[in-house]
């Protein structure tokens, strides 16, 4: 109780799974959340919220391939850190496509899309630079609009975060104009990244995240009265992150944005994630692994010296005290079973770099069922057929029911764990030379492929479809298969779900920033163009 009111609070994090880098933003009494999507399509998600506390998605802006063509990205590649602004009676969506990820160079180029409404076909996207990723625009007060993004310095010898850039935005002429300008360099920290301008009582105010995005991630915060700087970091810097608190349960916090409510409160929304449990810990500073990527948390902010922090400390909270607006809830943005009735992809479903389009699929040829025409293998960064969703909890039961006639080992369909290219599991039916159809088990780790399954399952000729489910315990996982729908085998090897999250996968190599799916492929390299009929999909979270 507080005054004799009762404190309705916010659950962090709020948007689960992989929804990482937010940029926040009220229009009236409307507030929205950008992520990132990096290789996955359609690009960008937006979120949308009357509270602050329950939010449902309202967007897929980057859904065509003038928007947004991904086709050869690498893994983690794509769209970086968009940031969502509204000025002129439109919203504004800058964001980047990643080309190159590991290296001395990050080729990169940063685009600028508008839409009337948040939910409408987005403009022909205008090409603003290539110079560094993490951009944002910000209107002044004065009608002047100002490009902001990192500069990415490829010099042997020099480090390659070399500073916030500054740069005028000509709307009429569609193109930066003037020089661009370092204007924050960051602190010794270093890896400054992820800039977002606001003017405030009179001071502009830069946010910016610094340390990398694993456990010494961090946002900083730094004032100015002139816009070209000089730029004076906060001085109980930083406002947030996770770093000195290895015991707390949402990890790696910072990047993030801003926002004010309409009865002058203001609330961070910042990138975090939930390591598995301390069983599970691993080598990585004893903080753990996270398979479900990235997700987006809200803390309350308040004011003192005209510096802003963090209610309660400089740290995440699991649950932060709601603004004074009336709860708003919404139905639940995916069904638990998708019957593929619909003409159109549920929402929930995202491909890899690539639409889902006639090449790939349709909801129509079979009616109920989502159809997969054979594309390239889990290593094809080109063309593949492959819809998944994003893992949103540490325990569920996801289960698919699928017809497939295989004629050649070099085709299967079936039900599939994903990171990325390099790191998955899959159950799917393919053929044998002497068993002819049957179940079989790969997984990849790290690029190395095995079978798991000491004997392939023969599929009977009379059985059409084959059911297959995989459940999710915390750090484990397992899949089973049936042929009948009523008994279940499960199959005797168990996975682990740290192997499908960002800190395993860059132990190796570094710089990985997705999250684990799940979803239903169909595989031909044959050529034959192999037909896969799902007729269903259960994804159901678990206690």
């Amino acid at each position: 109780m507080n005054g004799g009111k009762y404190l309705m609070m916010i659950q962090n994090p709020v948007l689960k799974g992989f929804n990482p880098d937010p940029s926040i933003l009220r229009v009236g009494d409307d507030y929205y959340i950008a992520v990132s999507t990096f290789e996955w399509f359609p690009g960008v998600v937006i979120h949308h919220s009357k509270d602050l506390k329950n939010w449902h998605q309202v967007s897929r802006p980057l859904k065509t391939t003038e928007l947004l063509d991904m086709r050869g990205n690498p893994d983690s590649g794509g769209v970086w850190a968009p940031q969502l602004s509204y000025a002129d009676g439109k919203f504004w969506l800058i964001y980047s496509d990643v080309k190159v990820v590991k290296g001395p160079w990050k080729d990169v180029t940063n685009y600028l899309t508008t839409c009337e409404t948040i939910d409408g076909d987005w403009s022909k996207p205008i090409e603003m630079n290539q110079s560094g990723f993490d951009p944002s625009l910000f209107h002044d007060d004065d009608g002047r609009k100002w490009f902001v993004n990192m500069v990415w310095d490829n010099r042997v010898g020099h480090h390659n975060f070399a500073g916030i850039a500054l740069q005028e935005y000509d709307p009429q002429q569609e193109r930066l104009i003037g020089e661009p300008q370092i204007i924050f360099k960051g602190t010794n920290v270093k890896l400054v990244e992820a800039p977002h301008l606001y003017k405030i009582n009179g001071y502009y105010y830069l946010f910016t995240a610094e340390g990398g995005t694993l456990f010494n991630h961090q946002e900083t915060v730094a004032r100015s009265r002139n816009l070209e700087g000089p730029y004076e970091v906060h001085p109980d810097n930083p406002l947030i992150t996770s770093f000195h608190h290895p015991e707390i349960r949402l990890q790696r916090a910072g990047h993030g944005s801003l926002v004010d409510t309409q009865n002058g409160e203001w609330y961070f929304a910042h990138l975090t994630s939930r390591p598995l449990p301390d069983e599970t810990q691993s080598i990585l500073d004893d903080r753990g692994y996270s398979p479900l990527g990235r997700e987006t948390a809200i803390q309350k902010i308040e004011w003192n010296n005209d510096w802003p922090y963090v209610v309660g400390g400089n740290y995440p909270k699991d649950e932060v005290e709601m603004p004074d607006l009336p709860e708003v809830t919404w139905p639940a943005d995916y069904p638990i079973v998708d019957d593929f009735d619909e003409s159109t992809l549920n929402h929930q479903w995202n491909t890899v770099r690539i639409p889902f389009d006639e090449k790939m699929g349709s909801l129509t040829e079979r009616p109920g069922h989502l159809r997969l025409i054979g594309g390239g293998s889990f290593h094809n960064h080109f063309s593949h057929s492959f819809v998944a969703r994003r893992w949103q909890a540490l325990n569920f039961e996801a289960e698919t029911k699928v017809a497939v006639n295989p004629i050649s080992f070099q085709q299967q369909a079936g039900l599939v764990a994903y990171y990325n290219t390099s790191n998955w599991t899959s159950i799917h039916v393919t053929w044998d030379p002497e068993l002819g159809r049957v179940i079989d088990v790969l997984h990849c780790d790290r690029g190395e492929l095995a079978r798991p399954l000491r004997e392939m399952v023969p599929v009977p000729n009379e059985v059409e479809y084959v059911y297959f489910r995989v459940n999710v315990d915390q750090a484990e996982y397992y899949y089973s298969y049936s042929l009948d729908g009523e008994k279940w085998n499960v199959i005797d090897t168990t996975f682990d779900s740290r192997q499908l999250s960002d800190e395993y996968v860059s132990q190796k190599e570094g710089g990985f920033f997705t999250g684990a799916f799940i979803g239903v492929n169909c595989i031909d390299t044959s050529g034959r163009k192999l037909v896969a009929d799902f007729d269903y999909f259960r994804y159901e979270e678990q206690n």
